[in-house]
């Protein structure tokens, strides 16, 4: 399989990220992942006082982006005083959170200063377009809705842009929120009983982590004119190192981003066909799974029938994910065939441990668990890009890489529950870190441009 990783490289040269621009706030990580058991079962419990400090801070930062909204409105930038204030108040923000979601090991200083382990960069004072400050609160909903997805409400509950008071019905001065979104708040507390365990935190998780804690912070440095830089929600950025064990399942990308308007107004009506032979499919697929288990549990390999069905199955399941969440444009086939502009490719057969087929379906569960939270980041990925094809007849770059992401993450579960492998899913956005080295610079996506 290293072999097969060789000749199939992640990510197509063609996809980095084009543009001349540096994104001015940026994430980062320094953490080795190594974590103590002792401050990771009391982990909720240490974190107390910070969150305190945390909901004080917010309140103030709330009530002073007024004002910072006001002096940037009128001046076209951010007064250099403020602008520490509140970029101070987002590393806090970020540190508190990679310690509270074990993206981070040490504990936190409560004033917001540099050299935490995962930690943000902020450029200094740049001049802001006013138009944007004017309506920032409208431009920053679907970047806060994704935040809020997958870390938590940035930001203090809203506050600056076109004259909005600084409150937002119940959530205002939670910042990031008193918890945490729901996707890592799921993938966080299987985090936790791994780290007891191995004093160690998955990579894989921690790229994921580091992934939303990037772009929650540029959501709130964009909510609090520290930029009018919009979020970029491409996983490219930080760099996502591979996986330590080679991977059967891998990710092809050969869509351009363009978008046909018809198709994209019409794309649920036009899904519905194969959903009905998903269902149909999926009958089969059921018995052949049985049949698998089976076979691989007495000869220690999957029959190479039952493993070309079922890898043909969840080849065509990640097409219909893709031509339904807008990842890609044409119109699949109902055969699961190679040649998608979005699709994985998956391994041959392979030796497989007995003892681990025997308790696939319980050994799964965690991976399902996860697949689950990258849904909700999926269906708002599909629904943003509804609206940017129809709008401007194209993809953005950073919500076609977070929606593939979300769909390998799922095919590689079903190819482990379906014993097509005996590799375990991998939750970090490796796929982009080939073109991630030559992501910087990256491009500046303007917010009608839709939430690149």
């Amino acid at each position: 399989m290293g072999a097969a990783m060789e000749h199939h490289p992640p990510m197509e040269p063609e996809q980095a990220p084009p543009g001349d621009g540096i994104h001015p706030i940026r994430i980062v990580v320094a953490d080795d992942l190594e974590r103590s058991r002792l401050t990771v079962f009391f982990r909720l419990l240490l974190a107390i006082p910070l969150y305190i400090w945390f909901l004080i801070w917010s309140f103030f930062a709330s009530l002073i982006s007024i004002v910072n909204w006001v002096i940037t409105l009128v001046k076209g930038s951010s007064p250099a005083s403020l602008h520490d204030f509140f970029a101070a108040y987002v590393r806090f923000t970020t540190h508190l959170h990679a310690y509270v979601l074990l993206a981070a090991n040490p504990y936190p200083g409560f004033t917001g200063k540099p050299g935490y382990p995962i930690d943000i960069e902020v450029d200094p004072p740049a001049p802001q377009r006013r138009w944007k400050t004017l309506i920032r609160f409208i431009l920053a909903l679907p970047a806060l809705i994704l935040a809020t997805v997958l870390v938590g409400a940035p930001g203090g509950g809203g506050g600056g842009g076109g004259g909005v008071n600084g409150r937002d019905g119940d959530d205002a001065g939670t910042g990031w929120g008193a918890g945490f979104g729901s996707t890592f708040l799921v993938v966080s507390v299987l985090a936790w009983f791994v780290c007891l365990a191995r004093a160690r935190m998955p990579r894989g998780m921690r790229d994921l982590f580091a992934y939303g804690l990037r772009y929650a912070a540029q959501a709130g440095a964009y909510l609090f004119f520290l930029t009018d830089r919009y979020p970029n929600a491409d996983p490219a950025l930080p760099p996502a190192a591979p996986p330590e064990k080679p991977r059967a399942v891998h990710l092809h990308l050969t869509d351009d981003l363009r978008r046909s308007r018809l198709t994209v107004f019409f794309r649920f009506l036009l899904f519905l066909p194969h959903l009905v032979w998903l269902f149909l499919w999926g009958i089969a697929v059921f018995v052949a799974a049985i049949a698998n288990w089976f076979a691989t549990l007495v000869t220690g390999r999957s029959p190479a029938a039952l493993h070309r069905f079922l890898a043909a199955y969840v080849r065509y399941s990640v097409q219909v994910g893709a031509f339904l969440f807008l990842i890609a444009n044409p119109f699949p086939g109902f055969a699961g065939a190679p040649g998608y502009p979005v699709e994985v490719e998956i391994d041959g057969p392979e030796p497989q441990h007995r003892a681990r087929t025997a308790f696939r379906l319980f050994l799964a569960v965690p991976a399902f668990i996860i697949a689950g939270a990258f849904s909700s980041a999926l269906q708002l990925v599909g629904v943003f890009g509804w609206f940017a094809g129809l709008a401007l007849g194209r993809m953005p770059l950073g919500l076609r890489n977070l929606g593939a992401w979300a769909i390998r993450y799922e095919a590689e579960t079903h190819a482990y529950f379906l014993l097509l492998t005996e590799t375990y899913p991998y939750s970090g956005p490796w796929e982009f870190a080939a073109s991630a080295e030559s992501a910087e610079p990256e491009p500046e996506p303007e917010p009608e441009a839709a939430f690149a």
